[in-house]
């Protein structure tokens, strides 16, 4: 959960289409049906296909509407297709495709392009209170998770973060479930201050962590460096997208982060 709190030149030139190079030259030839040299001669569309990068009237202004509908989609609509996007990945931890990536990093910037809240740090009573991570960027891969039991006997529950806004204070839980004849639950919490770097950043500073109970203190002792590298928030922090239920953030690993709203205390005694 990390900092939760916290890509050939085209040608300038114009071709005319092969087709178009022995026509009359006194035959004119629209502007628009110049096409760059870098598109294919033909197009497929939604309406069939376009040759030799011709489209008619109606074509484009078809495509102008559809763009112009993208453009106007409101946040509540992209948080829908989101969540829709973040469906059965168990955010992101365990990697994600690079096209479903692709695609939830689109719908990122789509959201932080509309930040209804710009100045969120001259506006933190907004990011009081508990979160609940539902992806991020950070990832526990190959040899880190046969290490950590994640593969066969210790899954992942919930990530919370609780942000005391007061006392400059943040508390991230990362909870566990252990499988086996012993069945226990448990978490690694991790408290952090933070202070104010910019209108949008802040600076984290790691204070310290515990699991609970012993029995999982003993299952990650040996790898306890490892487990804490993972999930370590100290760096910084920029809010780039906050509203009432949903925050996104990035760090300066350049990590991504999505936090909901959550009901739940992350400082809760009960797992």
């Amino acid at each position: 959960m990390g900092t939760m709190l916290a890509q050939p030149p085209i040608p300038a030139f114009h071709a005319i289409p092969p087709v178009l190079r022995n026509r009359p030259t006194n035959m004119a030839v629209a502007p628009h049906s110049f096409l760059s040299a870098t598109h294919q001669w033909t197009q497929s569309t939604r309406f069939g296909q376009c040759p030799f990068g011709f489209r008619n009237a109606y074509t484009v202004r078809v495509a102008e509407q559809s763009s112009s509908l993208i453009g106007d989609e409101t946040p509540t609509q992209i948080k829908t297709e989101l969540y829709q996007a973040l469906e059965g990945i168990n955010r992101g931890i365990f990697g994600v495709p690079s096209a479903k990536k692709a695609d939830i990093e689109a719908l990122v910037k789509q959201l932080e392009s509309q930040n209804p809240t710009p100045d969120p740090i001259l506006n933190l009573e907004k990011m009081g209170g508990c979160w609940k991570l539902v992806y991020s960027t950070i990832t526990i891969l190959g040899s880190k998770r046969t290490k950590l039991g994640l593969r066969d006997f210790i899954s992942l529950g919930d990530f919370l973060q609780n942000i005391n806004v007061a006392e400059g204070q943040a508390v991230n839980v990362i909870k566990f479930d252990v499988r086996g004849l012993n069945l226990f639950n448990g978490r690694l919490t991790i408290e952090a201050s933070f202070k104010q770097a910019s209108k949008s950043r802040v600076d984290i500073k790691y204070d310290n962590s515990t699991i609970t109970p012993v029995q999982l203190m003993n299952v990650f002792r040996k790898n306890y460096h490892l487990l804490l590298g993972i999930f370590n928030p100290e760096g910084w922090l920029e809010i780039t997208y906050l509203d009432e239920t949903m925050r996104i953030g990035r760090d300066d690993k350049g990590n991504i982060f999505i936090l909901e709203r959550s009901n739940e205390n992350s400082l809760q005694a009960s797992s």
